[in-house]
């Protein structure tokens, strides 16, 4: 596939994911308002914040797909993770909001729900929604190793959890109006909307420390023994040290020094680095790599 292919595909992918963001928050705002659900409403400040998400997946697909230029050298890469930094902001932001809300109406228990057949319609169109978009960006940022795009697929499957934890909690207010002694119940709406928050989190801290870790090029675990050892058993390298290892989205830059024959010809050497570079790129497929030669 021709890099124009792929840059076409992924923005194919953020652009159908933002899509599905606006009708699903869209969605929730009207039947979270209309029923006084605070956990429908959770799921629609979430959506809503998916929505920006996505936006900026979109966004930062388009211009991380550009070609290396005189001011980015390296390309623009570092855009994917500057992405997915910004959505892990704004989604603690959300869980924040999410569970202040809540404890303000446990604390005065305001609990005014109706629960109806549009409640359920909602949370259970997110679920369906959100596993068709999470499976199709997984599919993409595996095949392209986008990390933009993985985000993206992340906050959908997140949805997926926390959109069946509000459907719980919908239930169980349900159950409070039917059964006699059962009132405590009411409050599972309301309990549905932190846990809601607690999932958000950890995935947003999981996600945050993966995407620092990007933008302050932190070598990936294990891949520069790996690279060494390939590199160090091919004839003619005496030693191979100094490997440079940095992602600018999905792209990886090797840089790497060995020790060789020192009388052998300009020929002769370039003929050995292009085997290296070939090397590792079997391990690490499309990865940029640079090697410096170095008389033994």
């Amino acid at each position: 596939m021709s890099a124009i292919d792929a840059d076409h595909e992924k923005r194919r992918a953020a652009g159908t994911s933002v899509f599905a963001a606006v009708g699903l928050t869209g969605f929730k705002i009207v039947v979270g308002l209309s029923t006084g659900s605070l956990g429908i409403l959770a799921e629609a400040a979430h959506s809503g914040l998916d929505l920006v998400a996505a936006f900026l997946t979109w966004m930062a697909v388009r211009i991380s797909g550009k070609p290396p230029d005189r001011d980015h050298r390296y390309g623009h890469g570092k855009v994917e993770n500057l992405s997915a930094l910004a959505e892990t902001a704004l989604l603690l932001i959300t869980c924040a909001w999410i569970v202040y809300g809540a404890v303000v109406r446990l604390i005065g228990h305001q609990i005014e729900i109706e629960v109806n057949l549009w409640s359920f319609a909602v949370m259970i169109t997110s679920v369906v929604v959100d596993i068709s978009r999470s499976r199709m960006l997984y599919r993409v940022a595996k095949k392209f190793n986008s990390q933009a795009l993985e985000a993206d697929a992340l906050h959908f499957s997140t949805d997926i959890w926390s959109s069946s934890v509000v459907i719980l909690g919908l239930i169980s207010v349900k159950l409070s109006e039917w059964v006699a002694g059962w009132g405590g119940l009411r409050y599972a709406d309301a309990v549905a909307a932190i846990v809601v928050a607690v999932i958000v989190a950890q995935v947003s801290i999981k996600l945050g420390i993966r995407t620092s870790a990007a933008l302050l090029d932190t070598a990936p675990a294990g891949l520069e023994e790996t690279i060494s050892s390939a590199v160090s058993a091919l004839p003619g390298v005496s030693n191979c040290h100094n490997v440079r290892l940095r992602y600018s989205g999905p792209q990886l830059f090797v840089d790497i020094h060995i020790l060789v024959d020192g009388n052998q010809s300009l020929r002769e050497a370039h003929a050995l680095t292009e085997e290296i570079e070939s090397a590792i790129q079997k391990l690490v497929p499309d990865a940029d790599v640079t090697v410096h030669p170095e008389p033994l």
